[in-house]
C-alpha cells in the first residue's frame, strides 16, 4: 500500500522517507512490497497506516485541498493530528508503533475479541454487553455508525455477547479477526504505558480543529488533544457522534485520506446528506481534488 503514491507524487515519497528514518528500518519497503504477514502485525500496521495516510494528506494539501477541520478513527487521530500540524511526523510514527505493542502486550493472544453487530442501537448493544459480561469484560469499542457497532472484551464474553446479538435480531453478529480486543477496559495496561510517552512528546494546539474520538468533541488546544489521546485508548471510538458533530460545525465535504474506504461507507450510513471522497491512491485522489478543490 502507498506504492502508487509515492511514485507518483514528491510530497507522498517524502513521508515514506521520512518514516524510514524516524523508524530506523524501511517501513516503506514492508509498505509496498511486504510481506503481509509481517504487515499484520499491528506494531508495523499502525505506523504503516499513518504513513499512507498523511502521505495522501501532503499530496491533497499540495494541491490545495486544506481542511478546516480533522477527525480520525482510532489510530487514524494520529494521522489526523500529523495533518492539523499538532503533531511532528517522526514522533507521531514512533508513538504508534509504541502503541500497537503495548496493545498487543496488553491482553495475551486469544484471551480477547472483538465482534461486530449490525442492525442493533447503542442502547440495545450496552444492554446485550450488560448481560454477557458476568464476571468479564464486554464493552462497545466502535460506535461506527447507526447501523454498526463493535464490540471489545474477553473471549468468552464477545462470544455470549454474540449469541445474544442473534437472539435479539441482530442482522449480523460476526467475531472479528483482531490481535486484542482495543478500546475497552482491558487495554488499561497499554494506556498506562502510553500516556507516559504522550507526556514527554512535544503536541501543539492544532492549526485545525480536531474531533476526537474519546469524546466526539471540537478540540482546539494541546492540552485537550494529549488527553484524548490518553484516554482513547480504553475508550469507545465514538465515530458517529463524531461525524454528527462535524456536521452540526458545518461541515458537508469529507475526504477520506488513506488505504481503504471504509470510513466512507460508514458516513453514508450516518449521513446520506454529506459528500464523501477518497484519497488513497492517484486515480481516487485527482477525483477528490477535481470535486473539491475551490475554483
Amino acid at each position: 500500500m502507498g506504492l502508487e503514491l509515492a511514485e507518483h507524487f514528491t510530497r507522498a515519497r517524502e513521508v515514506f522517507e521520512q518514516a524510514d528514518a524516524a523508524l530506523g528500518f524501511p517501513l516503506s519497503k514492508l509498505c509496498f512490497e511486504g510481506p503481509a504477514e509481517e504487515l499484520q502485525l499491528t506494531a508495523n500496521t499502525q505506523p504503516a497506516i499513518l504513513a499512507v495516510s498523511v502521505a495522501a494528506a501532503r499530496v491533497l494539501e499540495e494541491k490545495g485541498v486544506r481542511p478546516e477541520y480533522v477527525a480520525g478513527h482510532s489510530l487514524g487521530e494520529y494521522s489526523a493530528l500529523v495533518a492539523a500540524g499538532s503533531l511532528d511526523l517522526a514522533d507521531a510514527l514512533l508513538l504508534v508503533r509504541k502503541r500497537g505493542q503495548y496493545m498487543q502486550d496488553a491482553v495475551p493472544v486469544g484471551k480477547g475479541a472483538m465482534a461486530a453487530l449490525l442492525g442493533l442501537d447503542a442502547s440495545a448493544v450496552d444492554e446485550i454487553c450488560r448481560e454477557a459480561a458476568g464476571d468479564e469484560v464486554v464493552s462497545a469499542a466502535n460506535l461506527n455508525s447507526p447501523a454498526q457497532i463493535v464490540i471489545a472484551g474477553h473471549h468468552g464474553a464477545v462470544e455470549r455477547a454474540v449469541e445474544l446479538a442473534k437472539a435479539r435480531g441482530a442482522k449480523r453478529a460476526v467475531l472479528l479477526n483482531v490481535s486484542a480486543p482495543f478500546h475497552c477496559s482491558l487495554m488499561k495496561p497499554a494506556a498506562d504505558r502510553l500516556a507516559v510517552d504522550l507526556d514527554a512528546v512535544a503536541i501543539s494546539d492544532p492549526r485545525v480543529p480536531l474531533v476526537n474520538n474519546a469524546d466526539a468533541a471540537v478540540v482546539r488546544t494541546a492540552e485537550a488533544v494529549r488527553d484524548g489521546l490518553k484516554r482513547q485508548v480504553t475508550s469507545p471510538v465514538r465515530w458517529t457522534d463524531s461525524m454528527l458533530t462535524l456536521r452540526r460545525e458545518g461541515a458537508d465535504v469529507f475526504v477520506e485520506a488513506g488505504p481503504g474506504k471504509v470510513l466512507s461507507g460508514l458516513m453514508r450510513q450516518i449521513d446520506r446528506e454529506a459528500q464523501t471522497w477518497r484519497a488513497g491512491d492517484t486515480a481516487s485522489l485527482e477525483e477528490a481534488v477535481a470535486a473539491v478543490q475551490p475554483q
